[in-house]
């Protein structure tokens, strides 16, 4: 797992909690991952979300899949400003607003997607349950 700061704050977690999170989100079939974490800046997401996604704003996570389990591969990058804004404003802590986002990215390379309402039921559930393995309350 390969970690960068493009984007410097202190509320931003480190490599062993961000492992921990990752690890709890693998599913049993991914025998390995290679994965890239990027904490950008407002500009960097707005670009690669109107590029990748025709929205021209930033996102909280955006997932780039390059392999599915059992061989998983890809890029998570959390946009420092979105998520930390997001977790004032829902009143949680910005760690655990971190987590869930982390947590959502793993299961969006592994497949799940929240486009109906059973993938969204089935995906949030299950985000649900790691999250709560990892000490972190309902994130919904």
């Amino acid at each position: 797992m390969a970690v960068q700061y493009a984007c410097v704050d202190e509320a931003l977690p480190l490599r062993p909690k961000l492992r921990r999170w990752v690890n709890k989100a693998l599913e049993p079939e991914a025998r390995s991952a290679q994965l890239t974490l990027r904490f950008v800046d407002a500009e960097e997401s707005r670009r690669l979300n109107r590029q990748f996604r025709g929205k021209d704003s930033p996102t909280n996570v955006l997932s780039f899949p390059y392999a599915s389990p059992p061989e998983l591969a890809g890029d998570l990058l959390l946009c420092v400003p979105v998520v930390l804004a997001e977790a004032q404003a829902q009143g949680k802590p910005a760690l655990a607003h971190f987590a869930h986002l982390v947590v959502h990215g793993m299961l969006h390379l592994q497949g799940y997607d929240h486009e109906s309402g059973s993938d969204a039921a089935r995906m949030e559930g299950r985000e649900r349950d790691i999250l709560a393995q990892l000490g972190y309350p309902d994130p919904y």
